[in-house]
């Protein structure tokens, strides 16, 4: 059975006067862990890989390793526009001691399928640790077909893939053209329940950042076959899931974490920028109907 099941999240990366928080990283860690969380994915897009430096990205995956200590996987964000790039980062976090790497479709330069289906080869025989690719057209301008995932299912170390398509139709014709023990996750909180309802493994969640408890418990419950019980988590995290992209991700997850008092400081690394008031509103609103201040 894969390790890539249920809900992992993608984590925030804490910053105090644009530094990395290293000790709010590792209380927010703890936090996940003992709420349930199933796994913890340092240096996605929700963790603002795109402002990190080369050292800083090898400092939060090595400090979420070990803050972890083997308790959860850690299937770290290596995924980069430029091949060489992805290897070094891919590299450094199997050096580090992570279970696995997260790998976003080249942003930006648009490859042909040919061309996606080479990058990830050339990752994956260059670093054997399990591979997850990322399929995120919103933020890449490429879409990578369920025949170029199923291409890529056939080298030993690509062992899953985050689909953040938001169609279920797409993702439908992954899990049937790629072998079974392939993982599947949802990339989009709101369809990780049907996701895995139609054959997937679970989620690679933003909304796991201030509701790790029911995320898990929703992923637990569909992949049980408890139908029900997964509705009703859906339908009681449906707000919560739309109140974290009312602004560009991650800013409404760390606006609320820092609501919370999870972290001392919500603020993005520009060119991010704070949430305006009415926006902010609304955020507070949903996270105080939810209990969550």
């Amino acid at each position: 059975m894969s390790k890539f099941r249920g809900a992992f999240v993608a984590i925030v990366t804490p910053f105090i006067d644009g530094r990395l928080d290293e000790q709010g990283l590792k209380d927010l860690i703890e936090f996940q862990i003992a709420n349930g969380t199933h796994g913890i994915v340092p240096c996605g897009t929700t963790g603002e890989s795109a402002t990190m430096s080369h050292a800083e990205h090898r400092r939060v995956v090595e400090l979420t390793v070990k803050t972890v200590a083997g308790r959860v996987p850690v299937l770290a964000g290596t995924g980069s526009n430029s091949t060489a790039e992805s290897i070094e980062l891919t590299r450094a976090a199997k050096d580090a001691g992570a279970d696995g790497a997260l790998m976003i479709t080249p942003y930006y330069n648009k490859p042909s399928q040919e061309g996606l289906y080479q990058h990830f080869k050339a990752v994956a025989e260059a670093v054997d640790i399990p591979i997850i690719l990322y399929n995120v057209p919103s933020r890449t301008a490429v879409n990578m077909l369920p025949e170029t995932v199923a291409r890529c299912a056939r080298i030993a170390n690509i062992v899953g893939v985050k689909e953040a398509t938001a169609d279920l139709n797409q993702i439908s014709q992954v899990i049937r053209l790629c072998p079974k023990e392939f993982a599947v996750m949802s990339g989009d909180d709101f369809t990780s329940m049907p996701t895995v309802m139609i054959g997937g493994t679970g989620v690679i969640s933003v909304t796991a950042n201030v509701a790790p408890r029911d995320m898990a418990a929703m992923m637990d419950a569909a992949l049980a076959g408890d139908i029900a019980r997964a509705q009703e988590l859906h339908y009681k995290l449906l707000p919560l899931m739309q109140a974290m992209f009312i602004d560009t991700n991650p800013v409404p997850a760390k606006t609320a974490l820092a609501m919370m008092g999870k972290i001392t400081s919500g603020l993005p690394r520009l060119p991010l920028y704070k949430m305006n008031e009415a926006n902010e509103d609304k955020l507070k609103k949903v996270i105080s109907a939810y209990g969550l201040v």
